[in-house]
């Protein structure tokens, strides 16, 4: 699972009103490398919510992001590696993510995380 994906999921068990961002629990990572994109970084960056994303970075170690950008800094080089590197090429293989609200974990395997609800909580 990539940061991308992560960005965009957050936990929908009943009556839960703060389900985002989810936390990660990495047991396995991977680095697969990608196409580098420019366009598609700058396309993609205003549906990211950038704090969730520096913070998932961070708990998978990857602490060269910086805590705020503006769009100057999406024509720097640097910056776009960075950024491209932590939201496409590393993979959360093996681990969970958390619900931040009730600690409820999904687990990923695979690479897949598995989203599923329990018949109580929906």
């Amino acid at each position: 699972m990539r940061l991308l994906t992560h960005n965009m999921l957050s936990c929908n068990r009943k009556g839960v009103s703060n389900g985002f961002p989810l936390g990660i629990e990495a047991s396995k990572l991977e680095v697969k490398e990608v196409d580098f994109n420019s366009d598609f970084l700058r396309h993609i960056y205003p549906k990211i919510e950038w704090k969730a994303f520096v913070d998932a970075a961070k708990s998978l170690g990857l602490n060269d992001l910086p805590e705020h950008v503006d769009d100057s800094m999406l024509e720097d080089d640097d910056f776009l590696h960075s950024f491209h590197h932590a939201l496409l090429e590393v993979h959360l293989e093996e681990g969970a993510l958390i619900c931040p609200e009730t600690g409820r974990r999904f687990p990923v395997n695979r690479g897949i995380p598995n989203m599923l609800l329990n018949e109580d909580e929906v």
